[in-house]
């Protein structure tokens, strides 16, 4: 079984977001169930700059872009066991990752196209491509109409097409013209029966009306997507492939987010020893200047400052919160109204707020081993990854009850003691803040506390479980 990942970035290489980390870990973890993986991704500037002597080239040529005519290499190298393949284009990815507007979508054009133009040029030939999110999502399309009888001319070996959908929020939308000047898109296909959404040419319902199989990052979201308030306008497509939809949740890598063996956080410990988090907890205290003791908890936030991630609840009632015997410490950027917002609550409770606009991983690591809770009150939640670290490093999760949230925590049960963390339904704030109210409760009762942490490290939200579960729909796709 031959399987080629693409996606428009993967960790180590660049990272904006949890996609990265997810086309990191999964390939690697399949290569080690005996898949092979390999990863093709855009050549962009970073890694020029950090991994040009390890890169070998493959191929050059010359490909075309409507009526232009544009450079396209093929680099490749190996790490970790996995295969990366890199396209080349420095007019595309000689700068930013991701542009915005019609020069992101120019760039993403590109990247379907070359995609297809390697796959004849390189050696390797797919059974599978998976595909993810609305980068790649013209893929599907070109291989079943302009790459049709992609390998020599057989139809019948073309590769089979797999498009996850991580975040549906993001779907390439665009003037049809642009699509039709860049991949000469015919007008039979500008319709919605095809990739015609809301006046606009869209690439992810290109995606989901020409993939083979579809899947997304949860099961609980795989449901979701199916409804108008999920489904951002392509629930009907949804609605009518949802037998041919899977829902796999995502996990995380173990190796990378270990606090037994994290030589970014200020000490190690594990589910069997937990007490040198409390070490971890005083060196995030000091890095901010909290004035608090270490028997006042921590809140913390690792987040995209956007409304899907549930800004606004916090707005409504941090300082609330914040009357209690609290702390809050929060690494994240986005929305310049949040932002400032943030930068006001700093302003306003030095001693007892730490805020970092921004990201930066080993700080996030730090915020992660220290805290004692972890907030997410999104909107909503495709898979989520910080829940799932956080409880590996024994900081439990306060989130709302929606798509991969559900499938990850368990909330506390009074009753029978179970739980992972803590989680509100209604996307609404003063829900959410009888839910912090409620952990902060919990967090008094000691033994209950060390059972939760504890709970939440042995949590199974490694990779290992989404692999096979790939790997089984590899073989029904063969």
């Amino acid at each position: 079984m031959r399987v080629l990942f693409v996606a428009s970035e993967s960790v180590p290489f660049v990272k904006t977001g949890g996609l990265a980390d997810v086309a990191h870990a999964l390939p690697k973890t399949l290569v080690s169930l005996g898949v092979d993986v390999r990863v093709m991704m855009p050549k962009h500037a970073k890694i020029k700059s950090t991994h040009q002597e390890e890169l070998k080239i493959v191929t050059e040529t010359t490909i075309h872009l409507g009526w232009r005519t544009k450079y396209l290499g093929v680099q490749k190298m190996e790490m970790g066991g996995v295969t990366y393949y890199f396209i080349d284009n420095e007019d595309y990815f000689g700068d930013a990752i991701y542009r915005g507007g019609d020069a992101e979508n120019e760039q993403y054009l590109f990247f379907c196209k070359a995609v297809c133009e390697a796959l004849i040029l390189i050696d390797f030939k797919p059974d599978i491509l998976h595909l993810n999110d609305w980068h790649t999502a013209m893929i599907p399309f070109l291989i079943k109409t302009q790459y049709a009888g992609l390998y020599n001319g057989h139809v019948d070996k073309q590769p089979r097409t797999l498009f996850t959908i991580h975040n549906i929020e993001f779907q390439g939308k665009m003037a049809f013209a642009l699509m039709k000047d860049f991949l000469s898109v015919t007008d039979y296909y500008y319709s919605p029966e095809y990739i015609e959404a809301d006046g606009c040419a869209n690439m992810m319902k290109a995606a989901l009306v020409f993939a083979d199989r579809i899947s997304t990052v949860s099961p609980s979201y795989a449901d979701e997507l199916t409804s108008a308030w999920y489904g951002q306008g392509l629930e009907g497509i949804l609605t009518a492939r949802r037998h041919e939809i899977s829902g796999i949740l995502n996990g995380i890598d173990f190796e990378i987010f270990d606090p037994a063996t994290d030589n970014r956080i200020a000490a190690n410990f594990s589910a069997s020893n937990i007490t040198n988090k409390r070490a971890c907890k005083k060196a995030l205290r000091d890095e901010f200047l909290l004035a608090i003791s270490l028997t006042t908890p921590i809140i913390s936030m690792v987040s995209r400052l956007t409304d899907q991630k549930g800004i606004a609840l916090v707005q409504h009632v941090l300082e609330e919160v914040l009357h209690e015997d609290v702390a809050f410490v929060l690494l994240g950027s986005g929305d310049a109204e949040y932002e400032s917002f943030f930068n006001y609550i700093a302003a306003r409770y030095p001693e007892k707020t730490g805020i970092f606009i921004g990201y930066n991983e080993d700080l996030a690591h730090r915020v992660y081993a220290g805290s004692d809770f972890l907030l997410m009150p999104s909107q909503f939640e495709p898979c989520g990854l910080s829940q799932m670290i956080a409880q590996r490093y024994g900081t439990l999760p306060i989130v709302r009850e929606t798509g991969g949230l559900i499938d990850t925590v368990v909330p506390y049960n009074v009753y029978t003691g179970e739980g992972t963390g803590f989680a509100f339904s209604t996307f609404n704030a003063h829900d959410m803040l009888e839910a912090v109210k409620k952990a902060l409760l919990v967090y008094r009762e000691k033994p209950v506390l060390r059972r939760l942490k504890r709970n939440a490290m042995l949590a199974d939200n490694g990779f290992v479980r989404s692999a096979e579960q790939y790997r089984a729909l590899y073989t029904t796709m063969m």
